[in-house]
C-alpha cells in the first residue's frame, strides 16, 4: 500500500457525485489511528491532501499544528451576503485503532467490495470530509458561492477528546470562527428505518462526557496477612456498584421527540417511565437510542498489583460515564455516593452535554434537503448517545447540529459501524449525501 495516496488533480469536468467516491478512499488510506498520547501517525498527512484538493478548487485553508503531527485546518469560503451569520462545517480527521486481523478486508485498504467503500473512518467520519469537499471543489469549479460565509474545518483528535484539534482551535484561534453563529457535523441526517417508515435522524443533542480515574488506597503487606483496609478489595467493590447500577430513565426533549415519532410509526405506545417497549423494536438503531433514555457508566479499566504475594498499596480503575442533557449534576452526585468514602475520583476527561431545539431555519434547511432527495422519508431530532467536536465550537455561542446525510440500505447497521470492525459506506450512500448538501447550501 503506497504510504501517499495523493494523486493528480480531478480533471475539471467531474463532478462532486463523480469524485466523492475516491476522495473517501483516497482519506481512508492515509492512516490517522488516534491512540490518544500522539503515539499514532498524526493527521498531518490527510491535513496536507485535503489542503491541496481545496488549493485545485481556488481555496486557500489554513494548517494549524497544535503538536508535531496533530494537523488541522480551517478554509473559509465568502458567501454572497457578508452581513449574514456563517455557517460552519466540521469533520475530524483522524480515526480509532484498527486491527487488520480482525477485518475482511483492509482497514486502511480503501477497497470497493459489494457496492461499499470499506476501511477505518468510511462512516466516522471520512465520509463526511470526502462529501464537504466534493461538493466545496464542484461549487468553485461552477462559481457557485454560498448565500453567507461558510467555514470549513477539518480537525484533528476528536476520537480522544478534541483537545489537540477543535479545542486548539475554539481556544487559540477562535478569530477563525468570527461571525459564526451555526454549524453541523457528525452524527445525524442519516436513515433508519422504522416500521414501514424511513426517517432520517438529525442531531439536536449529545451526551455529556466523564472519563474518570478511580483510586483506592490502603496498607502494602504481607498477602497471608489479613489486611482490612485492601485497596483491591476497596476498589473492586466500588466498580462493581458503578458497572451494576440502574440509572433511571430520563427523556430530555429531543430523547422524547425521536421515541415519540417512532412510536407512532410503529404504532405503538410510548411509555415516558419505561420506554423499553419502543425501544425494542427499533432494531440495531435501538442499542444508540436505548443508550439515551438514562446516564451511563461503563468500567473499562483496571489496574493493581506487581506480585501475587503483596498487597499493593494502591488500586485504579477507568470508567467511561456518559450523562444526558440536564442531568450532569445528578449523574455525579450519584457516582459519588456509589463510590463510597474509601475511593476518589479525578477526570481523564470530562465535558459538556448539548441540545438544541429542532427548529429555525437551519433546521428547515435540512429538513428540506432531505425531503428534495427522498420525499416520502421523516425528518425528525434525536440525541447522540456519544460526543463530538461539537461541544467545543458551542462554546463560542455557535448552535450546533448532527448532519452528515446518509441514505442507507435497511440492512446496514449504522451505529454497529462506529469503532467497530469492517467499517463501510456503501457509494451510492456517499452520492446521496453530496447532493443532499449541495442543495442544503443552495438554501441554508
Amino acid at each position: 500500500m503506497s504510504e501517499n495516496p495523493a494523486r493528480a488533480a480531478v480533471p475539471a469536468h467531474r463532478t462532486a457525485e463523480d469524485e466523492v467516491v475516491d476522495l473517501c478512499r483516497d482519506l481512508i488510506r492515509i492512516d490517522t489511528t488516534n491512540p490518544g498520547d500522539h503515539s499514532g501517525p498524526g493527521e498531518r498527512k490527510a491535513a496536507e491532501y485535503v489542503a491541496e484538493r481545496l488549493s485545485e478548487a481556488g481555496l486557500e485553508a489554513q494548517v494549524f499544528e497544535s503538536h508535531p503531527r496533530r494537523t488541522s485546518l480551517v478554509c473559509r469560503i465568502p458567501g454572497e451576503d457578508p452581513n449574514r451569520p456563517g455557517l460552519l462545517i466540521h469533520g475530524h480527521l483522524d480515526v480509532v485503532p484498527a486491527s487488520a486481523g480482525d477485518w475482511r478486508r483492509h482497514p486502511f485498504g480503501g477497497e470497493i467490495a459489494d457496492g461499499c467503500v470499506w476501511g477505518r473512518g468510511a462512516v466516522d467520519m471520512k465520509d463526511m470530509d470526502a462529501m464537504v469537499l466534493a461538493v466545496a471543489r464542484q461549487r468553485m469549479r461552477e462559481g457557485r458561492r454560498p448565500k453567507r460565509d461558510v467555514v470549513l474545518a477539518f480537525t484533528a483528535d476528536e476520537e480522544a477528546g478534541g483537545n489537540w484539534g477543535a479545542g486548539f482551535l475554539a481556544q487559540r484561534h477562535p478569530g477563525l470562527f468570527e461571525g459564526v453563529s451555526e454549524a453541523i457535523g457528525e452524527v445525524g441526517g442519516f436513515s433508519v428505518g422504522v416500521g414501514d417508515q424511513r426517517m432520517y435522524l438529525v442531531q439536536t443533542a449529545e451526551k455529556g462526557l466523564a472519563w474518570m480515574r478511580l483510586t483506592a488506597t490502603g496498607t502494602a503487606g504481607h498477602g497471608s496477612m489479613i489486611q482490612q483496609d485492601n485497596a483491591v478489595t476497596a476498589l473492586a467493590e466500588a466498580v462493581a456498584r458503578i458497572g451494576r447500577h440502574e440509572w433511571p430513565v430520563r427523556l430530555p426533549e429531543s430523547v422524547r421527540a425521536f421515541l415519540e415519532a417512532a412510536a407512532g410509526a410503529l404504532g405503538a405506545e410510548l411509555d415516558p417511565e419505561d420506554p423499553g417497549a419502543v425501544i425494542g423494536k427499533l432494531g440495531p438503531i435501538g442499542r444508540m437510542i436505548g443508550a439515551t433514555v438514562k446516564n451511563t457508566v461503563n468500567p473499562t479499566g483496571l489496574t493493581a498489583g506487581y506480585k501475587v504475594n503483596v498487597i499493593p498499596q494502591s488500586a485504579a480503575a477507568e470508567i467511561d460515564g456518559r450523562f444526558l442533557p440536564g442531568y450532569e449534576e445528578e449523574f455525579f452526585a450519584e457516582i459519588d455516593r456509589l463510590l463510597g468514602g474509601a475511593v476518589r475520583r479525578e477526570f481523564i476527561h470530562h465535558d459538556i452535554a448539548l441540545e438544541t431545539t429542532a427548529d429555525g431555519a437551519l433546521y428547515d434547511a435540512m429538513s428540506a434537503a432531505l425531503l428534495a432527495e427522498d420525499p416520502q422519508a421523516t425528518v425528525v431530532p434525536y440525541c447522540l448517545s456519544a460526543g463530538t467536536d461539537a461541544k467545543w465550537f458551542s462554546r463560542l455561542g455557535i448552535r450546533c447540529f448532527g448532519f452528515s446525510p446518509l441514505r442507507l440500505p435497511p440492512n446496514v447497521d449504522f451505529s454497529g459501524m462506529f469503532h467497530g470492525i469492517d467499517e463501510l459506506v456503501p457509494v451510492d450512500s456517499l452520492r446521496f449525501g453530496v447532493r443532499v448538501l449541495d442543495h442544503f447550501l443552495d438554501i441554508c
